[in-house]
């Protein structure tokens, strides 16, 4: 059934609903919405209010437990990144058994090809992760970022919003990430190839420090 979600940032000292924010990746808010079993993902934008809120319009698929991103940047302020969950009432989701996925992905006008170093990443320290893009060409900013990177730990406990550390526009970029935890981890990527946005998934394992 449709819904509306509605976000309000408030001033932790007056409590005040914040009314400016600043432009961040051509938006005011971006929004992550991602279910228990890992299988609906949803990046957008809620649209700003002129009572200062953000609404946005949306269709569950299935009951159960939602978590949602939000990313927004106050006036004055510092970038935020806030995680709240939501139910919806029924049959519960069951938490995903992931196994290592790192296979060539074909989306809507690419295939996206994943490679980490290390080859198993370590809980807490740098991962990088490598993405090859075919075909080469025709590969252009998305919201002022050549790629847009989702990491959530299989138990949606760790959300983690990020962007290439080295792009140039050509077929290969590199994403610096650190896991926090010895878990499995869904990467979602996305890149506009001829102003098509791609959606790539992974599954990583991520094993502690020895």
């Amino acid at each position: 059934e449709p819904a509306q979600l509605t976000f309000g940032v408030r001033d932790p000292d007056n409590g005040r609903t914040i009314q400016h924010f600043e432009i961040v990746h051509e938006m005011l808010f971006h929004m992550f919405v991602i279910s228990k079993d890992l299988e609906f993902f949803v990046h957008d934008h809620p649209v700003f209010q002129p009572d200062g809120t953000f609404k946005y319009d949306i269709k569950f698929p299935r009951t159960g437990l939602y978590r949602v991103l939000t990313d927004f940047y106050p006036e004055g302020a510092t970038p935020q990144l806030v995680a709240k969950t939501v139910i919806v009432p029924g049959a519960p989701q069951q938490t995903p058994k992931l196994t290592r996925d790192y296979d060539t992905k074909t989306t809507e006008n690419l295939k996206v090809t994943l490679t980490t170093e290390p080859a198993v990443p370590i809980a807490g320290t740098k991962t990088m992760l490598f993405f090859k893009l075919e075909p080469g060409e025709g590969i252009e900013k998305l919201l002022g970022a050549w790629g847009h990177m989702l990491a959530g730990s299989d138990d949606l406990v760790d959300l983690i919003h990020t962007h290439p550390f080295i792009a140039d526009g050509g077929p290969q970029m590199q994403f610096n990430v650190y896991f926090p935890r010895p878990r499995m981890y869904r990467v979602w990527v996305q890149f506009q190839r001829n102003g098509v946005v791609n959606t790539a998934r992974f599954d990583v394992p991520v094993k502690d420090l020895e």
